[in-house]
């Protein structure tokens, strides 16, 4: 499987891409490189994103879930860039409980792109994050895009 590395804001990441489509963001330094031209894109989106100059990812994504996995990921994909939606929000449009989207929201694997890190507890809380460095991580996300947040 493909992969190509890059250095972030929020520690080293890499891209996994199978049949023409990103599978996996994980945090690490992947020990083969291969910079197909979707794996480039993806850097190169990657590196906009943290630069604050791109909103919204354009890459064609395939990761491995659940069909309702599937759903919360399309659900967080529609979270525009710097807002927050609440696990429970979420649930409401998906007929679901906030555990399960939680759940779902912990097994993303393609997070930043697919972005978990802009699900909120109902309250305001951060509830979790499963990249490395956890809240820290999703604090930094969220605080690169302006997203109004309460520590």
């Amino acid at each position: 499987m493909p992969q190509l590395s890059l250095h972030s804001p929020v520690g080293d990441l890499t891209i996994s891409e199978e049949n023409g489509a990103i599978v996996a963001l994980d945090w690490g330094w992947g020990r083969d490189q291969t910079p197909t031209p979707l794996l480039k894109k993806a850097v190169k989106q990657l590196n906009a994103y943290f630069d604050g100059k791109l909103k919204a990812f354009d890459l064609p994504l395939a990761p491995a879930g659940t069909s309702f996995q599937k759903q919360v990921w399309k659900q967080m994909n529609k979270i525009p860039y710097g807002k927050l939606s609440a696990y429970g929000e979420m649930a409401a449009k998906l007929k679901s409980g906030a555990r399960p989207v939680g759940t779902a929201c912990g097994r993303n694997h393609i997070p930043i792109i697919i972005p978990c890190h802009r699900v909120i507890g109902s309250n305001g809380g951060l509830g979790g994050y499963s990249g490395q460095g956890g809240l820290e991580t999703k604090v930094a996300l969220l605080k690169l895009e302006g997203a109004p947040i309460l520590l």
